[in-house]
């Protein structure tokens, strides 16, 4: 792993995961995307990671023009690195996850790793009560559902994404073998260094959130990529803060917000992005590790800026 100088924090406004019925704080609106936004850039995050969502009843979507009613509002009021999906939603195509990163050409896209079980069931709750009758179908659904990312996917979104339209990557990796995939492609020489790796944890069919564990996706990695790449953690729900300190504590990046989790501590509900972010920020900051602005991070992942984007 190339040595850290900062630590870039990344914040996840909004997903696909949780929906409208488990939180009052999950933004779902173009309005309330952009400044959950901008609120956790101002609180100092570098990179915001983009899903957008059917401002009628919250339900992930990948239409272009929602994305279009909230990015060049973030873009205006913040210099962070945009970051959109390309995993989308249970309810999505590989076709529609690309659609609107093609359109829009951002600096940076999420990039899942490989093919993989994705339950989001456990969620379920008898005697819940649901806003909207898609929610309960949507979790449900995860039981039957394989998370597509096939090489031919892969090497089509580097293609379409990568050489066609400069952006680079958040390489999304649930487990280890995601990261021998991911080395694949780097000795094709389809991928090539600086890149930014995200390691993640708890989530249903992806590797266990173990401590163990941390240290092995980081082992690794390091084996695999040497001084290669840049290496960030994230961890699903209660997991978030302390697999994120962990990683700092280990010369790591960090990913939070209400994609990942939905708390701020045991048993309370975060209200905002923004609070996840000033929270990660505080403990990075009392381990003497200091916050890379987003010029940082643009220099140390080069990226393209934003003079060639599609919004």
């Amino acid at each position: 792993m190339a040595t850290r100088k900062k630590a870039i924090i990344t914040c996840a406004i909004t997903g696909s995961i949780h929906t409208p019925s488990m939180t009052p704080h999950l933004p779902i609106t173009p309005e309330q995307i952009a400044e959950e936004s901008i609120a956790a850039a101002n609180a100092g995050a570098g990179i915001i990671h983009l899903h957008a969502r059917n401002p009628a009843d919250g339900k992930p979507t990948p239409d272009v023009k929602v994305f279009r009613e909230f990015l060049p509002r973030i873009k205006e009021r913040t210099d962070a690195v945009l970051n959109i999906t390309t995993g989308g939603g249970h309810n999505m195509t590989v076709q529609d996850r690309l659609a609107a990163p093609i359109a829009l050409r951002p600096e940076m896209c999420s990039m899942n790793m490989g093919s993989m079980n994705f339950g989001l069931f456990p969620a379920l709750r008898p005697g819940k009560q649901w806003q909207h009758s898609w929610e309960p179908e949507y979790l449900e659904n995860s039981r039957d559902f394989i998370f597509r990312n096939t090489f031919k996917d892969i090497e089509y979104g580097l293609k379409v994404l990568g050489e066609d339209c400069g952006t680079k990557f958040e390489f999304e990796c649930y487990d280890i073998g995601h990261l021998y995939n991911l080395a694949h492609f780097v000795d094709r020489g389809l991928i090539k260094p600086p890149f930014f790796v995200q390691s993640i944890f708890g989530i249903l069919g992806g590797i266990g959130p173990d401590p163990e564990n941390l240290a092995h996706m980081k082992r690794i990695g390091d084996k695999l990529f040497g001084d290669s790449y840049q290496w960030s953690v994230l961890a699903a729900g209660r997991h978030q803060m302390n697999f994120t300190t962990l990683a700092a504590i280990n010369g790591g990046h960090v990913r939070v917000g209400l994609e990942d989790s939905i708390y701020l501590g045991p048993g309370q509900l975060a209200r905002s992005n923004a609070e996840q972010v000033v929270k990660i920020r505080g403990i990075l900051e009392s381990l003497g590790v200091d916050i890379a602005t987003p010029a940082e991070v643009r220099a140390l992942l080069a990226l393209k800026g934003q003079g060639d984007l599609g919004f």
